[in-house]
């Protein structure tokens, strides 16, 4: 089944070259959706987007801790659109499918290496809803394009331009594996730095 994409989730850290992808995407005639800071940076370069709370229904709350985890979010995310039974739900629950999503995660490593970061800083540096989220789209590659890097804005809208938009499942598992190799190597910065805080809290011998 072939999917054209229609509707993208645009949340970044990293705001570089967000303006000329998402000028790309509406150009595209592909609808944005998106949270917080990146929304405004959205806006301010002329592209309109709606904001990730109208489709939950919830407003960002806990200072940012949850804005995306929601099945108005995932449900779109994950649905296979080969599958009657999935493709049913998300019109039963009136969700629409996300077709690309560009996520790039909270900077925990460079936080870290700052001198004289605390405990807490380094814990809200610790991305949850990002790495789900590029998590549920590279599991649904075969429907879904998962950004999770500036370095393929330009490859992908080449290829959105030259496929009229349609999702191409053998670039989505290569848009796939960095995501994995992504969020692996984020996960095991978070595990290396948090052995230390175990090791600094044990009592002496």
């Amino acid at each position: 089944m072939s999917v054209i994409a229609s509707r993208a989730l645009v949340s970044v850290y990293d705001k570089s070259g967000i303006d000329g992808f998402v000028t790309a995407l509406r150009d595209l005639d592909i609808a944005v959706i998106s949270t917080g800071g990146t929304a405004n940076a959205i806006r301010d370069a002329g592209v309109a987007c709606a904001d990730v709370s109208e489709v939950t229904g919830f407003p960002e709350m806990m200072d940012g801790r949850v804005k995306t985890l929601h099945p108005g979010i995932h449900g779109g995310l994950l649905a296979r659109r080969d599958n009657p039974d999935h493709m049913a739900t998300l019109s039963a629950h009136d969700i629409t499918p996300i077709d690309l999503v560009c996520v790039n995660l909270y900077p925990f490593e460079e936080t870290i290496a700052q001198p004289g970061c605390t405990h807490a800083e380094a814990i809200e540096q610790i991305d949850i809803g990002g790495p789900a989220m590029l998590r549920s789209a590279a599991k649904n590659h075969q429907s879904v394009y998962v950004l999770s890097s500036p370095s393929q804005y330009e490859e992908t809208v080449e290829r959105l331009h030259r496929d009229e938009g349609r999702i191409d499942p053998e670039y989505g598992l290569r848009l796939a594996l960095e995501v994995y190799r992504t969020t692996s190597t984020y996960d095991a910065a978070i595990s290396a730095y948090l052995a230390t805080q175990v090791e600094l809290s044990a009592p002496a011998s």
